[in-house]
């Protein structure tokens, strides 16, 4: 709430000392406009009347007095006074009391020709006027009526507007600041409720398109997200344990079977045989996870070079034909394009042999060797690799788990392996800034999908 107040209060503050400062220049700058437009509008009719009263020639007199009656409008306690310039009377106290002014005003009007006064509420504009050798003083007094009747409304009405502003701009700013400020508050409560106990829980999401709704939708996604993650690593531990725990038991009751009592060399041949085996499947596992966990550092780290990609995959199959000579692993050449420079990739070749070599292994694995089909094309931008077989293949429903470390499909209990392979190999895919796609059917096979971008030589 301190926060709404603040920034409430800060906004109307803001926004009525603009108003104040609008309407104030507003006033002051129309104030003096009115002012010295009223004084030259005496000082027009003090000339008039000088040339109506003094002028010999009568046709110009007659002009005058036409221009004056038709244009020149009767201001409010309008009134002339026309005095002969007295030489006796320096101070001229005679023409400052008939006028009721200072004599100063008078004298200003002689030494300049010209002077205006404001006394109370009448103004007052003299000149003075010379006909050969005669002079005049001419003074024209009036009432500003506007200044006195519509600057006064103008200034009410914008008293009576800012005031009524700044009570509408508050309730709006206070209304809107609810809107606004209410569902966060709701959001923060809300947030402090879940937990990782209670990750299940969602913000409740609006109906409308406002940015507190998108801000409500992108945080429930982030929360899937978050809880899908908390799912991977649960089962990640669950999976783990196992995968650590069966060989590290049978080590441990495998050898408390033998210290139990003495046996033969045979019989300790075969437990020392029996101990090795499992700690090899433990080192495996352990060093899965090693390069598991490597592909997810920066890939600034890794050594690069131009690789390829068909000879990759012919070092692979040599690789896999010395591990399982019952393989049947068949390339298929016949989209190799023309020009070599569309095969090269650039990457670290050590894990790009890691990742091919563990895909064609499961094809081989999951297939009882039959037919595995491994083609390489090329586009303009990117090289392919699409690798086939016909095995046992995946659920539909488990598919979206198979790159979460130790998931194995339900459909492969008869077969060993880890579930590590897949998620290594698409890591490693991503750190070429390739893509890795896998498709599959039950009982009818598998297939990936490999991209790799093409190596830029220039």
């Amino acid at each position: 709430m301190k926060i709404q107040l603040k920034i409430t209060l800060f906004l109307v503050a803001t926004n009525s000392l603009i108003l104040l400062l609008f309407g104030g220049s507003v006033y002051y700058f129309l104030y003096n406009y009115s002012y010295s437009d009223f004084f030259k509008r005496l000082e027009t009719r003090a000339t008039i009347s000088a040339k109506y009263n003094f002028e010999k020639d009568r046709i110009n007199t007659e002009s005058y007095k036409a221009i004056r009656t038709e244009h020149l409008e009767r201001l409010t306690n309008e009134k002339e006074y026309l005095f002969p310039v007295n030489q006796t009377d320096p101070n001229y106290a005679g023409l400052s009391n008939s006028l009721n002014v200072s004599g100063g005003f008078i004298k200003e009007i002689v030494k300049n020709k010209k002077a205006k006064l404001q006394k109370d509420g009448t103004f007052y504009v003299g000149i003075l006027y010379t006909q050969k050798e005669n002079a005049y003083i001419v003074v024209v007094s009036a009432e500003n009526y506007y200044a006195t009747h519509h600057l006064r409304f103008l200034r009410n009405i914008l008293i009576i507007g800012f005031f009524l502003i700044g009570f509408i701009t508050t309730y709006i700013f206070i209304y809107f600041s609810k809107k606004i400020f209410n569902p966060i508050k709701k959001i923060t409560d809300r947030v402090k409720e879940i937990s990782t106990e209670n990750i299940h829980l969602r913000l409740e999401e609006g109906t409308n398109d406002s940015e507190i709704s998108l801000l409500i939708t992108t945080f429930n996604d982030l929360l899937n997200r978050l809880e899908t993650a908390f799912e991977v690593q649960k089962n990640f531990i669950s999976n783990a344990s196992h995968e650590f725990g069966t060989p590290l038991t049978s080590i441990i009751g495998e050898a408390e079977v033998v210290l139990r009592k003495p046996r033969s060399a045979d019989e300790y041949q075969q437990s020392l045989q029996s101990i090795l085996t499992q700690a090899e499947r433990i080192n495996q596992i352990t060093q899965s996870l090693l390069y598991l966990a490597q592909t997810g550092y920066n890939k600034k780290n890794i050594p690069l070079e131009i690789i390829r990609a068909d000879e990759l995959i012919v070092q692979v199959k040599a690789l896999t034909d010395n591990l399982n000579p019952k393989n049947n692993v068949q390339l298929d050449f016949s989209l190799l394009p023309e020009n070599h420079e569309k095969l090269k990739v650039w990457g670290n070749k050590q894990l790009l042999y890691l990742a091919l070599s563990n895909i064609v292994s499961n094809a081989c694995k999951y297939s009882n060797n039959q037919l595995v089909n491994i083609s390489i094309a090329s586009s303009n931008n990117e090289v392919i690799l699409l690798f086939t077989d016909s095995g046992i293949g995946i659920p539909e429903t488990e598919l979206q788990f198979i790159y979460d470390p130790f998931f194995r499909a339900s459909n492969t209990h008869q077969f060993e392996g880890y579930g590590i392979g897949l998620p290594l190999a698409r890591n490693i895919v991503r750190m070429h800034n390739g893509e890795l796609v896998v498709s599959s059917e039950v009982n009818k096979g598998t297939t990936v999908k490999i991209k790799l971008p093409l190596a830029k030589l220039n």
